[in-house]
């Protein structure tokens, strides 16, 4: 190769690099203590939520005349992957989810689009519809949670104080936002008896009217004098309670006190607002989002050191306690991952200073802290956090940059032992290894494609392995042409005449090795071949994940009542899973959610929206055994304490969320026909004896009181059906009559009938319904009332009803494992639906699926940019086909290694190993290289083979065994651990048939003259 010897030039100019060195030394020290910390990289969650409201419509009316005219608008969305939605009685909403291929700016304007064109088609929906609203912050990550509970203080109370310590936290640095958790609402009810007011010839409209008048906001304009401006203002508007009840009225030529007819007290939301509970008290909680790019551990400490100035301001019986705490989860973690980067470094230096000397030793123990230092620096630049991925990537990353640096380095060596000077030496690298180097750096790259540019959610959450290897691998170059050459002159000495008994021992059994299988040639090709052949039988036999679960002590429990449950009953069923947990040595502390899933304190965690029938509980076990304790003993207590409940235990998991680990949809256009189905499905899975707690996401229908009103005798009273459901509403569930405006809160005035008459359903028969003219009569004159069934709750995809039936699996078994096994019977049934119904696997195997096949569609891209590459470097067809047939042999390591192991292949595992193909491809082309230039010194293809296998002997298994041996400290992990197994067994079966395979092909296919050469050197 001719052209600039980057090693020559910086040996010209040494005292300008080594002050490069120093800058970038000093960089990456700074920009390590400047780069933000995380617990898992930011990724978008492509979801929006729709809602809107018809307040009195029944859920089918809901779905016909909302449901379906938004989901045909939202159809039309930009990067539309599906549509999600539930109705309920009057309430609809919608999920929009897109596609994983989109990226941030599209998803920002896709949101837009949404709401403009929903807006466009809102005078389309029917008269009285509240909204449509559009959340699309439905990926906040609230890391911060804090529950504040109260001794002798009212809710009200404790929510000022709560609502000024949010104020205070807001000013905190890397603050974006704060959300109050089970905080009720204030309300002032004026319960009157319906008896009463009739009795007493009272029109509730009257009532009504009066409190409106008096209360509303309206100018009474200013005056203007020669010396200033006079604003006007009349009084009567209410500021307490108190005032309210002293409106007086008249009333059929009587002057009335409200207090006198009617109850008014200040209150709470009947029914309640989703409530919080912490450690079995009722509390509020603040939930504290960080702005993006933000550092968790600071603000972990800004925060901590607020809290300790505010909490000693806070009277004796309130109460701090930190539910969730991101900051120490990331510290933690961060702290597991350096030390493991730290012994992964020990670990390569004790191989480097073994294997090489301590000469050569300390020059790639120089060049590891060299490399880092720059690759800090131009993480911070990308805005790459410290985070469980970019983490990983630099253990893995660092397991391949010292191949450069021990390449350069061993070079140096073998020239110096030829007698050549250092500077000589040092050059020499360059010119005989530096762009077949360069072309093995940039295979390896290549094949950390498919992680860099894989369309999905899972493949975003992994981007940053691809950015960070692909930064330290280019820069580890740069290191090992730059700066090992100029630290080898310096520290290198000629190494002496006499070798080590040891390396000579190794170098003539490897030679005695290949020559033996060189001349049984083609029993070794069939031997390689054989072996890949049965890996590639083997792999079904490894059990297929998606993410594994997390290691945080965090278990969710998750408890769904039948879905016409009340607010209450939920209430009632976590006081009992509180009083369970109370005194437990495995819980440290729990925090409850009813009526609501847990925020979204865990990127994640598959966030519930509110429900009145679930309640959602956050048990921190004191570490992960007590978790697996726990977790057993509460799958017991649900089901011997809430047979009726749909229950589940489960930890954090990690990765895109996905909810139940087993999933299948059942969809269709008839409602009863899909149940049908759905109870056949369920059947089927209950089947199979690795499958746990079978339930559906909707199925059983709800009581509903259906009021018949004769609409002739109704005409004749002067009434009509708006009237009357209007006394109802306002007799039942109470109707706002106004608001009080009370300090920065508004809290509403609802006028209802007393509690014995409002709750009673035999009191409705005997309501009196007032007549124009002022008489009464009752609601059974002119109505009959009688139950019906319909359902709560419905959820529909892409428009057509879809009942999910979903269940656990126990034991450790994987869903995919289960899904293989259930196939046949579900494929039966499928084949019995008509044409318009259809059941398909959802969940975990879905998002699975969905994700490998991302990958698998920037694999075409990986491989050309591969071919390219190497093409560029060997300029032979040959010579490419020898490279591409020794890569997939690193399957044959990777299959016996996970199946020894027994870990399964999961999203990050499938990575690692088309990761492991650019890192084979590398040695494989630059031994072909140096087989070339063998061959160029007048040697036959035998002795080239030979003699160049011998001479990248040490430096290709050295590469290899400090990469396996660097792995070690993150082999044990949950999520890095199957991939570390997969490349460990990988590329230590692919450097051996690296070295002796491929040497073999090349005089098979170049011929063998010179078989009967000697085989030792």
């Amino acid at each position: 190769m001719t052209g600039l010897n980057l090693s020559e030039w910086a040996l010209k100019h040494r005292s300008l690099v080594v002050y490069v060195m120093i800058v970038a030394v000093i960089a990456g020290c700074l920009a390590y203590f400047r780069l933000g910390r995380n617990e898992d990289p930011s990724f978008i969650i492509k979801t929006m939520v729709v809602q809107a409201a018809w307040p009195g419509a029944t859920a089918e009316e809901t779905m016909k005349q909302v449901t379906e005219r938004l989901e045909r608008r939202l159809q039309e969305t930009p990067h539309l992957d599906f549509l999600r939605s539930f109705t309920q009685a009057g309430l609809v909403t919608i999920f929009v989810n897109l596609k994983g291929s989109a990226n941030a700016r599209q998803v920002s304007d896709t949101w837009y689009e949404v709401r403009k064109s929903v807006g466009d088609m809102r005078h389309t929906l029917p008269a009285g519809v509240i909204g449509p609203g559009f959340d699309d912050d439905f990926g906040d990550t609230f890391g911060i949670v804090y529950g504040f509970t109260s001794d002798g203080f009212t809710q009200r109370e404790l929510r000022d104080y709560v609502e000024d310590i949010r104020s205070r936290l807001l000013q905190v640095p890397d603050v974006s936002k704060i959300e109050l958790l089970g905080a009720q609402d204030e309300v002032i009810f004026v319960e009157f008896s319906k008896q009463e007011l009739a009795t007493l010839g009272i029109d509730r409209s009257t009532l009504l009217a009066a409190l409106q008048s008096q209360n509303i906001v309206r100018p009474a304009g200013t005056i203007q004098t020669g010396r200033e401006t006079i604003s006007i203002r009349v009084s009567g508007s209410f500021q307490s309670e108190q005032d309210i009840a002293s409106v007086n009225f008249v009333a059929g030529g009587r002057t009335l006190r409200l207090s006198d007819i009617a109850q008014v007290r200040r209150g709470y939301v009947d029914p309640p607002q989703p409530m919080f509970r912490v450690n079995g008290q009722p509390a509020v909680g603040l939930a504290i989002a960080m702005r993006d790019g933000g550092d968790i551990l600071a603000l972990g400490r800004n925060i901590k050191n607020a809290m300790a100035r505010i909490t000693a301001d806070l009277p004796i019986g309130i109460e701090p306690s930190l539910v969730a705490d991101q900051a120490v989860v990331v510290g933690s973690a961060i702290g597991e991952f350096m030390t493991s980067l730290l012994q992964a470094i020990a670990i390569i230096m004790v191989v480097s200073f073994i294997s090489l000397g301590f000469r050569p030793g300390l020059i790639i123990a120089l060049a590891i802290p060299l490399t880092l230092a720059i690759v800090f620096p131009i993480m911070e630049m990308a805005r790459i956090d410290m985070q469980r991925i970019s983490l990983g990537a630099l253990i893995i990353a660092l397991a391949l940059l010292v191949d450069d640096a021990m390449t350069t380095t061993d070079s140096t060596l073998n020239r110096l032992a030829q007698g050549a000077s250092k500077v000589e030496a040092a050059t020499f690298a360059y010119r005989s290894h530096a762009f077949a180097m360069l072309a093995g750096t940039l295979v390896t790259i290549a094949g950390f494609i498919p992680v860099g540019f894989a369309a999905s959610s899972a493949g975003e959450y992994t981007f940053s392995l691809f950015a960070v290897v692909a930064i330290a691998l280019l820069v580890s170059w740069f290191v090992a042409v730059i700066f090992t050459p100029l630290l080898g002159v310096v520290i290198l000495v000629p190494p002496k005449q006499e070798s080590s008994a040891a390396p000579g021992r190794i170098f003539r059994f490897y030679r005695n090795l290949l020559t033996l299988a060189m001349r049984a040639k083609w029993l070794t090709i069939a031997i390689s071949l054989a072996l890949f052949v049965a890996s590639v039988l083997a792999f079904p036999l490894i059990q297929q994940q998606f993410f594994p679960a997390s290691d945080r002590p965090e278990l969710l429990v998750d408890i769904s009542l039948p879905q016409n449950a009340s607010i209450f009953a939920s209430e009632t069923a976590a006081k009992r899973l509180d009083a369970a947990l109370v005194g437990d040595p495995d819980v440290g502390h729990w925090s409850t959610n009813v009526g609501r899933g847990a925020i979204r304190f865990y990127l994640p965690l598959n966030a519930e929206l509110p429900n009145s029938f679930f309640t959602q509980a956050v048990v921190v076990a004191k570490d992960v055994a007590a978790r697996e304790r726990l977790h057993a003993k509460l799958e017991r207590l649900l089901a011997e304490e809430f047979p009726s409940a749909v229950s589940s235990v489960a930890p954090l998991g990690l990765g895109p969320p996905v909810g139940w680990p087993l999933q299948y949809r059942v969809t269709g256009p008839d409602v009863e026909r899909v149940r049908e189905t759905a109870l056949r499905v369920g059947q089927i899975i209950a089947t199979d004896p690795r499958t746990k707690g079978v339930n559906f996401d909707w199925m059983e229908p709800e009581r509903q009181l259906r009021i018949r009103v004769d609409q002739d005798e109704a005409r004749r009273l002067g009434l009509s059906s708006q009237a009357i459901s209007s006394v109802l509403n306002t007799v039942i569930s109470g109707a706002t009559v106004t608001q009080v405006r009370d300090d920065i809160y508004l809290v509403d005035v609802v006028a209802r009938a007393i509690d014995e008459q409002r709750i009673s359903l035999t009191n409705l028969r005997t309501l009196q319904v007032p007549l124009p003219g002022g008489r009464t009569v009752s609601l059974s004159q002119l109505a009959t009332f009688e139950y019906q069934q319909e359902y709560p709750l419905i959820w529909r995809r892409d428009r057509v009803p879809t009942l999910t039936v979903r269940a656990d699996i126990s034991g450790g078994t994987l869903p995919d494992t289960v899904v293989d096994a259930l196939s046949p019977a579900i494929d039966k049934l499928r084949a019995t639906l008509p044409a318009s119904y259809g059941v398909a696997v959802g969940g975990t195997v879905e998002e699975s699926r969905k994700s490998q096949a991302s990958v698998l569609a920037v694999v075409p891209m990986m491989l050309f940019v591969m071919f390219t590459i190497l093409m560029i470097q060997l300029q032979s067809f040959p010579k490419l086909f020898m490279v591409v047939s020794v890569a997939p042999l690193g399957m044959i390591g990777v299959v016996a290694a996970l199946l020894l192991s027994g870990r399964p292949m999961g999203f990050v595992t499938i990575l690692g190993v088309l990761a492991l193909l650019g890192m084979i491809s590398k040695n494989a082309v630059i031994l072909i290289s140096q087989i070339d230039a063998e061959r160029a010194q007048g040697k036959s293809p035998w002795e080239a083979a030979v003699d160049a296998s011998s001479s990248r002997f040490r430096p290709i298994m050295l590469t290899a065994v400090s990469t396996v041996l660097g792995m070690i400290p993150i082999a044990p992990t949950v999520f890095w651990g199957p991939m570390a197994v997969a490349i460990m067994g990988g590329l230590l079966v692919a450097t051996l048939l690296t070295l002796v395979f491929l040497p073999t092909l090349y005089v098979t296919w170049f011929g063998d003259k010179g078989a009967s050469a000697p085989s030792s050197s």
